[in-house]
């Protein structure tokens, strides 16, 4: 790729980049799989369950796109989208604490989710019969949906009887389920390209854009994670901080990709910002599935980015606030915000001291008590879920400002 491709502004769609990193993620479970069969590597199962619920949840929450097809999205679908969420971040930081559960999820959604697609494809009146029709790119879109969705039925099985085949012949499946799902992510921005109409919109409940969701789900994964780090310090509950920083990775990745968000800020959606989100959901994708690998160049890299973010964001702040104060008019405008925004800004600084705290605690292993972390940790994601409120506040009042015109 040039290096004036590498700048250029990245078309993906939000289903393409949820599937293409889906489709990362299984391809390089399958490849770990074959040292894994050999005993060369360790292989943490709770943790790819985990991030596997984590990635259908996104699906369910950003989209309305169920293991069992499109929905629009309401309340109740968003709800269970977090509750899928929920159950798949806690599996990653807790061996075992669900024992079963995880698995028939995924049996569930991989099995009767994948032939209920199946058959939706074949029998619905717009789909099949329509896309033979018209012939070229959609042929293979065909291809790609049946490979997926049969795929999809087999590591169900997979799931079902852990000794139907091989690890080899099982890693050898999982790869060829995740080159599918990548196969069928560019087929999509294919057609999404030539044939705009062809991505749903609208018709939704929710006004949940994917920054809003991505902040919901990130406020839930640092509630739930702070929660846990208390009975973890008390010894009561084991902990894999390997699976933790891993799925950590995968939710920046999801944020680059889909709006060029990185935790040291925004930046335009190019395909450098592109190839940048991919590896880090590799090296997320590790992370989870072999425990310990790269706890620690996660840790400093996770560290340095949460104390390079607050410190940018506290810098933007005092650089607005030393401008305005040379400005004495701006400040009237000022007095008359609603007070609504002057707790967004507040809310925005309590992040970036916490950002801060958390990034320092990371790299000063000793620096606070583990209690105190979880802690820091909850308080972390109550203040996201606040953001998102405000937020959510503040769209309303500007639409009705707007309808009042």
């Amino acid at each position: 790729m040039s290096k004036f491709r590498l700048f250029s502004r990245a078309d993906l769609q939000l289903e393409v980049v949820i599937l293409i990193i889906a489709g990362l993620i299984v391809s390089i479970t399958g490849i770990l799989l074959f040292p894994v069969a050999t005993g060369s590597l360790p292989y943490y199962e709770n943790g790819l369950y985990g991030l596997l619920l984590v990635m259908f949840a996104l699906q369910i929450v950003s989209l309305g796109k169920t293991p069992f097809g499109d929905m629009n999205r309401s309340w109740l679908l968003v709800t269970a989208g977090i509750a899928v969420a929920a159950v798949g971040i806690v599996t990653c930081f807790v061996p075992d604490i669900f024992s079963e559960i995880p698995r028939l999820l995924l049996m569930l959604f991989f099995g009767p989710g994948g032939f209920l697609l199946f058959m939706q494809m074949v029998l619905s009146r717009d789909r099949l019969t329509n896309w033979l029709k018209y012939g070229g790119i959609f042929r293979h879109l065909i291809a790609g949906c049946s490979l997926v969705y049969l795929l999809s039925m087999v590591i169900a099985l997979l799931l079902l009887n852990r000794n139907l085949l091989t690890t080899q012949a099982t890693a050898a499946v999982v790869l060829a389920y995740g080159v599918s799902i990548i196969y069928l992510a560019l087929v999509l921005r294919k057609i999404y390209l030539a044939y705009p109409q062809a991505e749903k919109k609208g018709g939704e409940r929710v006004d949940l854009p994917m920054d809003r969701a991505m902040i919901l789900l990130t406020g839930v994964f640092m509630v739930l994670l702070g929660l846990l780090l208390i009975p973890v310090n008390l010894g009561i509950l084991p902990f894999s901080g390997s699976a933790q920083l891993g799925l950590l990775m995968v939710f920046f990745s999801v944020q680059m990709l889909a709006s060029g968000s990185t935790p040291i800020g925004p930046f335009p959606r190019t395909w450098l910002m592109i190839l940048l989100g991919l590896l880090f959901a590799a090296l997320g994708t590790i992370s989870c599935v072999i425990p310990e690998i790269l706890v620690s160049p996660l840790t400093v890299l996770i560290g340095i980015l949460n104390i390079l973010g607050g410190l940018i964001n506290l810098g933007k702040f005092a650089f607005q606030s030393l401008k305005g104060r040379g400005k004495p008019q701006a400040s009237l405008p000022q007095a008359s915000l609603p007070p609504i925004v002057h707790r967004l800004v507040l809310t925005q600084l309590v992040l970036s001291l916490l950002s801060i705290v958390f990034g320092t605690s990371m790299l000063i292993s000793s620096l606070l008590p583990g209690l105190v972390i979880g802690i820091v940790l909850t308080a972390n994601g109550v203040v996201l879920l606040y953001l998102l409120y405000t937020l959510s506040v503040i769209d309303r009042m500007s639409k009705a400002v707007e309808n009042t015109k």
